[in-house]
């Protein structure tokens, strides 16, 4: 917390980020229900899954630009268009010209804009951190938006059942606005901006942009980070099916406040584990990894075959915590070790590769789930998390990993140019 109290532009990162996730929480809630509850069927559900879900998959598109825009002007446009487009949805309703289709349009272009936020906001971290700061930063992170998750996915689903889904897109808009707020007050110094007023040509422009975007790719290729990306698209595949059934699922032992509920309890255990990551960093990160995905998996597939009220909630929350835990070191490790001025595109591309398999599995998690039990669907998407395990123990370099102190750019086989490394220590 003393971060929170010395250092003002981390305090306004924070506080934008933990506004702008209490809207995200209200919003995908009662988007998901919404969706389940006009069109009737999961179908529908696994088809808004795939739709939220895409723009993700395409962040590696937006790595260039986030790499070149400035960062606070950056995160105030990016919540003001969220403020107005989310404002779509109660007036349709208001009109009464309220769609399934409607919802499935709005959310997409919604999703796409937080694909510039989210990033930015993680690209701001080591400019306004010290390095040895940067794990602890990230646990904030991960506690401002797993802890609003915690508060407002329970409660949103209470809010839907006595109030309605369309009103509550109200509050979202005001959240947006007040993040939009708080990010307006952040002092960015060190950004890598170029300040040059030639003037560049289309071609030329559109050159830059694919050679950024090319070297994003040769980094994480051409080093060890594709081995996390092997396990990570297939666990993400499980997930997508899970995110996708999990309204249908609710309902078969609770309702709408049972997919609240189970959305707590992910963010729970994500929130606890998270606040374990700054601990768990002194072990050894491979066999971490390891312990930690097995775990996570077993929970997550007894949680789906007790299909308990009781029990199920627990069980899937017991599940996130190691799965947190090592999110939150591994994101502390990638900030710490590749320069920041091309955090952007190396992160847009990792994150892009591993999560587009969700969009996919949610889009046939929706049509399976016309075919086989929710319950038999959620047990399997389970088995993708203990992949990610399996992977790191048959990878040699991923398994004999340090902890996280003794992780350097060699431990990857990540080479930079001198004048990257030169260019990230002087924003450190």
């Amino acid at each position: 917390m003393n971060l929170l109290k010395q250092n003002r532009n981390f305090l306004m990162l924070f506080l934008g980020r933990l506004v702008t996730n209490i809207g995200d929480s209200i919003y995908y809630v009662a988007t998901m229900w919404l969706v389940y509850d006009l069109g009737k069927s999961a179908f529908y559900t696994g088809l808004a899954g795939f739709l939220v879900l895409l723009p993700k998959a395409l962040q590696f598109l937006t790595g260039p630009f986030i790499d070149k825009w400035r960062i606070k002007r950056t995160l105030v446009i990016t919540q003001l268009l969220q403020c107005i487009l989310i404002l779509i949805i109660p007036i349709a309703y208001l009109y009464d010209v309220l769609t399934v289709q409607t919802i499935l349009i709005v959310m997409p272009i919604i999703a796409f804009i937080e694909e510039f936020a989210y990033p930015t906001q993680t690209k701001a971290l080591p400019l306004i951190l010290k390095k040895e700061e940067l794990i602890k930063g990230n646990s904030l992170f991960a506690f401002a938006y797993q802890g609003v998750d915690i508060i407002f996915n329970a409660s949103a689903g209470i809010l839907v059942a006595v109030v309605g889904a369309t009103t509550l897109y109200l509050v979202d808009s005001v959240t947006f606005a007040i993040a939009a707020l708080f990010f307006g007050l952040l002092k960015i110094s060190g950004e890598q901006i170029n300040k040059t007023k030639e003037k560049v040509s289309l071609k030329r422009a559109v050159g830059d942009y694919f050679g950024n975007l090319s070297e994003g790719f040769s980094i994480v290729f051409k080093s060890l980070l594709w081995a996390f990306l092997i396990g990570s698209f297939i666990a993400n595949f499980g997930i997508g099916i899970a995110m996708a059934i999990l309204p249908a699922f609710s309902a078969s032992i609770g309702g709408v406040e049972m997919y609240g509920i189970l959305l707590t309890a992910l963010s729970a255990g994500s929130l606890i584990g998270a606040l374990l990551g700054s601990i768990v960093g002194k072990y050894r990160v491979g066999l971490l990894a390891i312990i930690c995905f097995t775990l996570g998996a077993g929970c997550w597939m007894i949680a789906a075959i007790v299909a308990s009220p009781i029990l199920t909630p627990i069980l899937f929350g017991l599940a996130w915590i190691p799965i947190g835990a090592v999110n939150v070191l591994f994101s502390g490790i990638s900030q710490s070790i590749i320069p920041n001025h091309i955090l952007g595109r190396v992160n847009s591309v990792m994150y892009s590769m591993s999560i587009i398999a969700m969009p996919i599995g949610s889009l046939l998690g929706g049509y399976f789930a016309t075919r086989i039990s929710s319950q038999a669907l959620f047990t399997y998407t389970g088995a993708g998390v203990l992949f990610i395990a399996i992977v790191w123990f048959l990878h040699p370099q991923l398994r004999k990993l340090p902890s996280a102190g003794k992780i350097g750019r060699e431990s990857f086989n990540l080479t930079f140019k001198e004048e990257d490394i030169q260019r990230s220590e002087g924003v450190s």
